[in-house]
């Protein structure tokens, strides 16, 4: 249901080096995010109204992944958050969000991440979640996924929960990610789950991957909010669609990640009659 690239599109070798790469580009991000992490971020606002937080992190992380696409691959096309697109419609299109979570980020909470997506011929074939100040590198492909932390690297699996009464769900902000229609929706979803977490934005995505959660449902994501996870939840077992059930489209928008299928089934009954 997730739109990757076939495994037998990408010849092992280049697999392989791309995964590789993918790691050096999670350490150099690292290397601008941590030093600023419960420090001076230099937070400043987006926006005119309303706050839409971005820090120094989130710059400096995104110019280093950059670079480094740049001096390794420069016929590769970049979609990021801070720094818009160039090649888009290159072959291979990297999707980064340098500080997934930025409100977290500047209250000092390490449920941030550093989302960063690989796009085959328009479709994505490899992404990580990487958390650095936990240590934990969360990276899929169509092959599998698998956690990169200090204890090891071991395989990721989904957990099955056919029922939704039984699910552990997530969202990051009802309240101020949802219109009325879908606050409805989730308010539905919610009412049927065992437990709800809110605020966790993408590290919520890694759990699912992890087996810890079930559901996770969003809306208004952009392309760089999402791209990095289909691959790693696919890898693991698991699945990502809109709230028709439908792969997600290039642009992000209302998005579903879960464990079992079947879970997924009951929560797109509400979803659906608040989809786009």
């Amino acid at each position: 249901m997730s739109p990757l690239a076939e495994p037998s599109r990408l010849p092992t070798a280049l697999l392989d080096e791309l995964d590789a790469f993918l790691l050096e580009l999670n350490r150099a991000a690292a290397g601008m995010t941590l030093p600023l992490f419960r420090g001076d971020h230099g937070v400043s606002n987006k926006h005119e109204r309303g706050f839409d937080p971005v820090t120094e992190a989130d710059r400096g992380a995104e110019r280093a992944i950059r670079a480094l696409i740049a001096a390794r691959y420069p016929h590769h096309g970049v979609i990021g958050e801070e720094y818009g697109e160039d090649r888009p419609d290159a072959e291979f299109v990297w999707v980064l969000d340098p500080v997934d979570g930025t409100r977290a980020f500047i209250a000092g909470l390490p449920l941030w991440c550093t989302l960063i997506g690989l796009r085959f011929q328009g479709r994505p074939v490899l992404g990580s979640i990487g958390q650095p100040y936990l240590g934990e590198i969360y990276i899929g492909h169509p092959g599998g996924s698998r956690l990169l932390s200090a204890q090891g690297e071991r395989a990721l699996q989904v957990r099955p929960c056919p029922n939704l009464t039984d699910a552990l769900i997530a969202t990051t902000d009802p309240e101020g990610c949802f219109n009325g229609a879908e606050l409805g929706a989730w308010r539905q979803v919610r009412a049927a789950a065992r437990l709800a977490r809110l605020g966790c934005d993408a590290y919520a995505y890694a759990m699912v991957a992890a087996g810890t959660m079930d559901l996770v449902v969003e809306a208004g994501l952009k392309s760089w909010d999402i791209d990095a996870a289909i691959p790693v939840i696919a890898g693991a077992g698991g699945l990502t669609t809109d709230w028709r059930g439908e792969p997600v489209g290039t642009d992000g928008g209302q998005v579903a990640i879960a464990g079992d299928r079947a879970c997924l089934e009951e929560a797109l009954v509400a979803l659906k009659r608040a989809a786009n």
